[in-house]
């Protein structure tokens, strides 16, 4: 790993270290398996004496943007700090079953894309879930056929991919097409680019059929793609402000959080440590998350599409709250949704707590907080 990027990771661990849309096209941005398949590599058993709950439910999915619940998780670095109290931890493949999974009080607290977490929260009217922590930012890039696209410019009147219409890379496109000057209809898809909603899992097939060009995809799929001969175009960190914006944000019931904040408190000093462990030892955290992947889906990645994946993802605690707002405004602006309410659909006290227990600065809900 680069020097500069070591050092990256260390300044990251040492700060505070989108949208409800059409609910069927709402799905979160990574690989999944059957939502029990975290159950079968034992766990680290739980020692001590129990919180106020003898049991943390938690959800997140097999996939590297959730780095910090695959790592911590193996390692045992969540159990460690709840003590007595049991993890369950559960693996989803898509962000509505995870928030349907939360509002049935099957898990507790879940690691979650910007745009299911926020659909379950207004969906509910602000009722079900606060946004407690982030996990990680980055991870999205544009990949292209350079046989056919040479220059960003060359995008118009190409076939390109997006997980499914509305999530949070199909409302980035969307976003971006706009900037261009472009016109596209959002629903269909159709106009100077052709938006093909395309499930991660088939992206690659599709392009080695030649049915895409290229895609807007998160990690793995853009290294997938890469590693069948595409050419990364357009990373788009590079579009935001100090080239951050959430990818995975961490979430609890509120319920859950009213009726055990000791519990909901270690799970963050749980996420800050592991975050800060990943950053301090990148290659052994690497092969972590790639040995959890591996039991969990029951193949790892190799190398060629791992490391540059990898690469691309910060894992931080800051949940980038500024950038949810900007999400949400890009998704209004392509006509997807009414202009939402997110007032209190983050709840950062308790991060801040811990934060500042371990001599760390706080961060920001953007003005998006409780009151």
């Amino acid at each position: 790993m680069p020097a500069s990027r070591s050092l990256a990771r260390r300044r990251l661990a040492a700060v505070a270290t989108a949208l409800p849309l059409l609910t069927v096209a709402l799905t979160s941005c990574g690989y999944g398996s059957d939502s029990d398949k975290a159950s079968d590599k034992a766990a680290p058993a739980a020692t001590g004496k129990a919180l106020s709950a003898d049991t943390v439910k938690i959800g997140y999915f097999p996939n590297l943007t959730h780095a910090t619940a695959l790592v911590g998780i193996q390692e045992g670095l969540f159990q460690k700090e709840l003590g007595g109290t049991k993890v369950a931890p559960s693996t989803f493949n898509a962000g509505p079953s995870e928030i349907e999974a939360l509002n049935a009080g099957s898990i507790d607290i879940g690691f979650i894309g910007p745009s299911p977490a926020i659909n379950g929260y207004t969906q509910t009217g602000g009722k079900s879930l606060r946004i407690i922590g982030g996990s990680a930012s980055g991870g999205v890039k544009l990949v292209v056929n350079p046989a056919k696209i040479k220059t960003l410019d060359d995008i118009k009147g190409k076939k390109i991919a997006t997980p499914q219409l509305g999530n949070t890379q199909d409302v980035a496109f969307l976003n971006w097409i706009s900037e261009k000057g472009w016109k596209v209809d959002a629903q269909s898809g159709k106009g100077d680019v052709s938006v093909v909603r395309t499930d991660n899992k088939i992206t690659p097939d599709a392009y080695k059929a030649g049915s895409i060009d290229g895609a807007w995809v998160p990690e793995p799929t853009a290294s997938k793609l890469v590693a069948e001969g595409a050419k990364e175009l357009l990373n788009e960190s590079d579009l935001w402000p100090d080239k951050k914006f959430v990818i995975t944000n961490i979430i609890v019931s509120q319920k859950f959080l009213g009726d055990h904040p000791d519990v909901v408190e270690a799970v963050l000093r749980a996420s800050v440590k592991t975050n800060e462990w990943i950053n301090a030892n990148d290659a052994q955290a690497k092969a972590s998350a790639n040995e959890a992947l591996k039991t969990l889906s029951g193949k790892a990645l190799p190398p060629e599409v791992l490391d540059p994946a990898w690469e691309s993802i910060e894992i931080i605690n800051d949940p980038l709250a500024a950038t949810l707002q900007a999400e949400a405004d890009h998704a209004v602006k392509a006509g997807l949704l009414e202009k939402p309410d997110l007032a209190g659909i983050y709840d950062l006290r308790p991060l801040n707590k811990v934060l500042t227990a371990a001599g760390e600065p706080e961060v920001s809900d953007a003005g998006l907080g409780v009151k």
